[in-house]
């Protein structure tokens, strides 16, 4: 029975240590799959940023276009 003791002894060790462990990898996928989708709605956002942003430089009026005022 002493041999059987620590071996049970290292047994139960190495079962906490993996459920830790199996504990923190759930932890970290939520983690990363949190930070996976704020950088898709961000990405959405700067397309959608840049599209405004395109809009407003295609329906800005050239200054050089614009006549010269009245007392020149």
């Amino acid at each position: 029975m002493n041999d059987a003791e620590p071996v049970n002894t290292r047994i139960e060790q190495l079962e906490t240590r993996i459920a830790h462990q199996d504990r923190t990898i759930e932890d970290l996928n939520k983690s990363v799959t949190e930070q996976w989708r704020q950088i898709e709605a961000l990405g959405k956002q700067v397309e959608r940023m840049v599209a405004r942003l395109r809009d407003v430089e295609d329906n800005a009026s050239p200054r050089a276009a614009e006549p010269p005022p009245p007392h020149y």
